[in-house]
């Protein structure tokens, strides 16, 4: 498997490459840039590496993670993913968090415990609301993508619509620490941590 991360937009959101080596296939997770030079840079990465983008999957609304969706879908054909509890988000127009929306339909829905196949990589979805409704984080072998749901030594906020304190807390509590300690986190934005460090040094989860 390939898993290369992107650095993207202001508010620097890790935007995921993940491709099978021996298909090609891939699937890009919050493709959050608005300038077409980091676009471009993507587009440049997956045609050096000839593989066949099949999937933009958002981890939830914000457009800090759904801002290049249609870029892309434009680019390569690929089909727009998101939660079912998110999806009615992606057609709002106007500005928020300093972006400007740009209206959009997803072209596949998902459910808790729906799975992500491309070629030989199989990512299982774990609903986990309190960053958004429709939040969601994607389950490989050895490591999961928590989108804004879970950071190194941090969670994400939850004074945007859609967001709960109660709703992470046990989001995160009974649906990611429950997985084996050297799990690798590849969280939304910020550096990479395992779900082991988060049980012993997020302040959140060992203050509540």
């Amino acid at each position: 498997m390939m898993l290369k991360r992107f650095v993207v937009g202001p508010l620097e959101t890790n935007c995921y490459l993940i491709a099978c080596n021996e298909t090609r296939s891939a699937l890009l997770i919050d493709a959050g840039f608005m300038e077409e030079d980091e676009g471009l840079r993507i587009v440049e990465e997956i045609e050096n590496s000839r593989i066949d983008l099949k999937y933009v999957l958002s981890t939830h609304w914000h457009p800090d993670h759904t801002a290049g969706n249609e870029y892309l879908r434009k680019n390569f054909g690929a089909s727009v993913i998101i939660h079912e509890d998110d999806a009615s988000m992606l057609s709002i127009e106007g500005f928020f968090l300093g972006f400007k929306m740009k209206p959009h339909k997803p072209d596949i829905i998902l459910k808790d415990s729906d799975s992500i196949k491309v070629g030989n990589v199989l990512l299982k979805v774990i609903h986990t609301p309190g960053h958004s409704e429709g939040s969601i984080c994607l389950l490989g072998e050895g490591f999961v993508l928590t989108g804004d749901t879970l950071f190194a030594g941090s969670i994400g906020r939850t004074d945007l619509p859609g967001g709960s304190f109660e709703k992470i807390m046990d989001s995160i509590r009974s649906k990611l620490m429950v997985l084996p300690e050297n799990t690798i986190i590849y969280p939304g934005h910020g550096p990479f941590s395992s779900v082991g460090r988060e049980k012993r040094k997020n302040p959140f989860l060992n203050s509540t």
